[in-house]
């Protein structure tokens, strides 16, 4: 068998590399929608790369999740449904937009205990760090969590960040709580945006765009100087 790998085959294999677990037909979406078969091009590469102990697999979720030679989480780890939740998020995205500079688990402290954000990306000229919550948590635990993006804040190191632009002044990214409930957090610094989808936050910010269109006044377009360009 060949191990010549074309660039669909690398791409394919770095982007499970990044997201962790990656579903079947998140593959078909965005490899292989544009071809005739899409589904039966997507599982002939995918048994390829599998046969050549390129990615593994797991068939314990229909359809077939597929993730990275190395991966540390077990094949039947509930974690796989959270890195599948992340991608979602990333899909929708997508479907707008392609985000750009997209780190899943972000780390930007450098060290254990500062925030952890599901994933980080610029978003239409705007940067965010997500938090996808698929498990309701007590208000105090979330309070906790957003005291975390206070310190960092606070602590002015998000200054020297590598995706910070370089010809105006630094941008501490919003907060995107994507969430089925609501909590009563708050901060007196950084931008808490909390939605069910990131189709949501789109309507939300469609109909802001369209309220300051009509001269009414934006209330969700900025805060503390923050600015969110979404429209």
């Amino acid at each position: 068998m060949s191990c010549r790998l074309s660039q669909r085959d690398k791409d394919i294999i770095a982007f499970i590399n990044q997201f962790r677990a990656v579903d079947r037909d998140s593959l078909v979406d965005l490899f292989f929608k544009q071809l005739k078969s899409p589904v039966n091009a997507c599982n002939s590469v995918m048994v390829r790369l599998y046969r050549l102990g390129l990615i593994e697999r797991t068939q314990q979720y229909s359809p077939t999740v597929y993730l990275p030679i190395d991966a540390k989480i077990k094949k039947n780890s509930q974690k796989i449904l959270h890195f599948l939740s992340i991608l979602d998020v990333y899909k929708q995205m997508c479907s707008y937009t392609i985000p750009k500079n997209v780190i899943v688990e972000d780390k930007p402290t450098g060290r254990k205990g500062g925030i952890e954000p599901d994933l980080f990306c610029i978003f239409k000229g705007s940067p965010f760090w997500i938090e996808v919550q698929r498990n309701q948590y007590s208000e105090q635990k979330m309070q906790a969590k957003i005291n975390l993006y206070e310190e960092f804040f606070l602590s002015d190191e998000w200054r020297s960040l590598y995706w910070q632009p370089e010809d105006r002044a630094a941008i501490f990214p919003s907060v995107i709580l994507i969430t089925p409930v609501r909590y009563a957090v708050s901060s007196e610094h950084i931008r808490i945006i909390q939605v069910s989808s990131i189709h949501e936050l789109m309507e939300k910010y469609k109909n802001a765009g369209k309220q300051q269109r009509d001269g009414r006044p934006r209330s969700s377009a900025s805060s503390s100087g923050i600015k969110i360009n979404l429209t």
